[in-house]
């Protein structure tokens, strides 16, 4: 296994003074309170403001927005995160989505949850923390399934699924191609081939989170809470836990395979179905860590690049 440091995803955070007044006026008339206090909150890979507000009668709060000057895909990923998180069952141990407002194209959106007193998983990872994780993992899964969400909110993971990355680096025959290591380079073909099965693989009727990490996971003394859903699709069951295994393993947790092995769903899951995601999550992470930073995600690159690591050793054992 190769050996990864542990790295925390930060994003170019906002402070909430830094909002627009017409955004802060908005949220504090839906409060019925002016911010006392708004403190940053670092972690994460969303560009603009992610903060916790404490509100003057005492609220407390979770606030994220963006506009279009700071990065043009992240209003969007906002937009999605309202339509799936409003349509979540209460029960599921996912924040509240509070409030929101939307400004239009060329516009901010903004979301406001319930604020939850609890702390990511600790760095390197705690294997009883993990298994906490895992178990929680499983159980929402049990929950999503099938999917409670109209197809226009989620859509099916084959969709949402990266699938053409070792066919873009095959193809280009640049400095990125010439950059893998022999192995990669001598069997782009067949990777190409695999990660062209993944509409196949990943089907399945249970709403997947599709980016469960360290920063999107809060612990407190009686649940795990999953943050951060704009991504989700509707796949297999197993996808998550497969999806969230070289994050795991690149901040310090066990080798994917140990990950994985503790989920029911990944135990009855086709191992070739397996394969083709590792390869295609492979094949993403190299591929999408090899581009320039997007604007206001300037550590988005070598957080990719640390998964891909971790994928492409995988794949290899998966394939030997």
């Amino acid at each position: 296994m190769v050996a990864i440091q542990p790295l925390a995803p930060q994003g170019a955070r906002l402070h909430w003074d830094q909002a627009p007044q017409r955004l802060r006026e908005a949220f504090e008339a839906w409060a019925g309170s002016p911010v006392a206090e708004a403190v940053t909150q670092p972690s994460g890979f969303s560009p603009g403001v992610a903060a916790r507000l404490v509100l003057e009668n005492g609220r407390r709060v979770f606030v994220k927005a963006v506009g279009p000057d700071i990065n043009p895909d992240s209003a969007g990923i906002h937009r999605r995160e309202i339509a799936v998180i409003s349509g979540m069952p209460e029960d599921i141990s996912a924040p509240r989505l509070l409030w929101s407002l939307d400004e239009g194209e060329g516009g901010w959106v903004a979301l406001a949850f319930e604020d939850i007193e609890g702390e990511h998983p600790r760095q390197p990872w705690d294997l009883r923390q993990l298994d906490r994780i895992l178990d929680a993992l499983v159980r929402l899964g049990d929950r999503l399934t099938p999917s409670p969400l109209l197809p226009e909110a989620a859509p099916r993971a084959s969709a949402s699924f990266p699938q053409t990355c070792w066919t873009i680096l095959r193809d280009e025959k640049g400095h990125r191609r010439r950059a893998l290591a022999p192995w990669f380079r001598q069997n782009l073909d067949r990777l190409a081939d695999l990660e062209a099965k993944i509409p196949e693989a990943v089907e399945g009727d249970t709403l997947v989170h599709f980016d469960i990490r360290a920063d999107n996971i809060l612990l407190t003394d009686d649940r795990v809470w999953f943050l951060d859903w704009p991504h989700a699709c509707v796949g297999a069951a197993w996808v998550d836990v497969v999806v969230m295994a070289p994050s795991v393993t690149m901040q310090g947790g066990p080798p994917p395979e140990e990950v994985v092995a503790a989920h029911p769903a990944w135990r009855v899951a086709d191992p070739d179905h397996v394969t083709v995601v590792v390869a295609a999550l492979a094949g993403a992470f190299t591929e999408w860590g090899s581009r320039l930073p997007p604007p206001g995600l300037p550590n988005l690159r070598a957080f990719q690049q640390a998964q891909g690591a971790v994928a492409r050793d995988w794949l290899l054992r998966r394939l030997s």
